[in-house]
């Protein structure tokens, strides 16, 4: 089958979250503390459903156990990739993601999670925690335990268009006022290591996970830094971010009619502009804020039009 699969995307509700997704995609969100579209995911605390063609109303989850051929030789039991477009309308939690080895023992089998932001928007003067300033772990815990957060957490000044390459590991946190494209391992598994003293709706201060952050953090931090590839096809400019263990992610520019041939299966999502996406001689309309699938060994595929795409594979 060459059919792409269109998705409809699952939303989450958190208490960083704004309205955002609805301002800026149009998306139909539950609340006015929508906090993420999980647009292209096979995770079972939110898995997407196939909008178009012979597998409408499937999940994805059911498509990757029942329809193998659609995304090749994989031998993987989970979907492996999760993308996420994320609302940071109040700063997020800073946190910190185990890898493979340690959420299989401590998390149930599931995926450790590596990660890579694309900035979609964001406000002047805004920022993320990325790192930390420890440089040893005795160092990391005591500034801990004496709360020395502004000492201990690096301060990384974005705007629109930067990407950051997220390991396991690494600490992290977006920052308010920030609308990004991420694109992760199949993962839910996150490690509040501080979060600025908030309660939740319950009226309770959050749960933290300080020992499981400590365990698996990175020290002292290493930046993991993408070194962006340009190239330019006729009707394209494309942007390698990174190529990497767990994923490729790449940003297109489409101006005019450009072509492309992947033999893995791609996600794609539609950030910017409008177009055509031509492939076994069918023809499907895409816009800002669609995500779908080109199957595996689809062939020859042509996306037309004005719009900018984030698109990763394995």
């Amino acid at each position: 089958m060459k059919q792409p699969l269109f998705l409809e995307p699952v939303f989450q509700e958190r208490i960083w979250g704004g309205t955002a997704l609805k301002e800026k995609f149009g998306y139909d969100i539950p609340s006015d503390l929508t906090g993420e579209c999980w647009a292209i995911s096979a995770h079972p605390n939110g898995p997407s459903i196939v909008k178009n063609g012979e597998f409408a109303g499937k999940t994805l989850i059911e498509l990757w156990t029942e329809q193998k051929k659609l995304f090749g030789d994989h031998d993987t039991e989970v979907f492996p990739l999760l993308t996420k477009i994320l609302d940071a309308n109040t700063d997020l939690s800073v946190q910190v993601h185990p890898n493979d080895e340690y959420a299989k023992l401590h998390e149930n089998g599931e995926l450790g999670k590596t990660e890579c932001w694309y900035i979609i928007d964001c406000e002047d003067g805004a920022e993320i925690i990325f790192g930390h300033n420890a440089h040893t772990k005795a160092e990391f815990v005591e500034m801990i335990e004496k709360g020395e957060w502004n000492h201990l957490l690096r301060k990384v000044k974005i705007k629109p268009g930067d990407f950051f390459y997220v390991p396991s590991g690494t600490i992290h946190a977006l920052g308010e006022g920030t609308v990004v494209l991420e694109t992760q391992q199949s993962s839910d598994t996150t490690y509040r290591l501080y979060d600025y003293d908030r309660v939740g709706q319950d009226g309770k201060l959050r749960e933290l996970h300080i020992d499981k952050s400590i365990e698996v953090s990175t020290i002292p931090h290493r930046d993991a830094v993408a070194t962006p590839e340009q190239s330019t096809i006729p009707g394209a400019s494309i942007t390698k971010f990174v190529e990497a263990e767990y994923f490729t992610v790449y940003k297109w520019d489409i101006d005019g009619k450009a072509q492309f041939e992947f033999k893995p299966f791609v996600l794609a999502s539609v950030i910017d502009g409008q177009g055509t996406l031509t492939i076994d001689s069918e023809t499907y309309s895409i816009k800002k804020g669609d995500h779908f699938i080109i199957p595996a060994n689809a062939g020859t595929f042509e996306v037309e039009g004005k719009a900018k795409l984030i698109v990763s594979h394995v």
